[in-house]
């Protein structure tokens, strides 16, 4: 059984300013076992090339939306620093062949939360779109996101509960900012390894969460391969 799953790229749109959706599409992308918040480890090197294993050949992106008929869309952020999957997203084209692992991971919606709240960067905005979009309306939702510029910005159900601001802003300013209920709900942060654990630290020191209700998905952190 083949470790990858294969697929033709079908669209590349560019969504914000520096983030492209490109969707990936084939027979055998049909019914797979994706849920809001799941990502996929994408083959962005040639499997037969040596520097292509020595950069890391994979580079791990949140699912942006999943169709049942074989339709899968990811939204990569075009960093400055160019790193692999960067490059992949710029040079990838319609009719291209794509390889990719199957969905999981553990960023995923709690059921039992009495309300949500979103923490993180523009790296995070992929993932928690598709969470937002698989809340109820009734949903109570809270978040905080951070990004270069106002044309970061992505288009997120129940996107009037989310506040965006802009570097140099903090986001434990504004996570810190933000009129929570008095009792925790669950909490989704992602993006910046650093950062995440430093939002993490003002919930369960100065708010009284529990570590068990914080879920902390680290995308990535300056200098770090394969986190690039």
């Amino acid at each position: 059984m083949s470790l990858f799953l294969h697929g033709a790229v079908e669209e590349v749109e560019r969504i914000a300013d520096r983030m492209r959706r490109i969707r990936i599409a084939g027979p055998g992308l049909r019914d797979l076992p994706w849920v809001p918040g799941a990502h996929i480890r994408l083959v962005v090197g040639d499997l037969r090339s040596p520097r292509s294993w020595l950069r890391g050949l994979l580079r791990t992106y949140s699912v942006w939306d999943y169709s049942p008929d074989g339709r899968l869309d990811l939204c990569i952020l075009d960093h400055p620093a160019g790193g692999p999957g960067t490059q992949w997203a710029r040079r990838v084209r319609a009719g291209d062949r794509a390889s990719f692992t199957a969905p999981e991971g553990r960023l995923v919606l709690r059921d039992d939360a009495p309300y949500h709240l979103f923490a993180g960067d523009e790296t995070a905005a992929v993932a928690f779109g598709a969470m937002l979009r698989g809340l109820p309306p009734s949903a109570i939702v809270h978040g905080a996101l951070t990004a270069e510029g106002p044309g970061d910005r992505l288009p997120l159900a129940h996107g009037d509960s989310v506040m965006w601001t802009y570097r140099p802003a903090d986001l434990v300013d504004a996570v810190r900012s933000l009129d929570l209920p008095g009792t925790p709900g669950v909490a989704y942060l992602a993006g910046e390894a650093r950062t995440c654990q430093a939002v993490r630290d003002h919930l369960v020191r100065e708010r009284g969460w529990t570590r068990r209700a914080v879920i902390v998905k680290p995308f990535w952190a300056p200098g770090r391969r394969g986190m690039d």
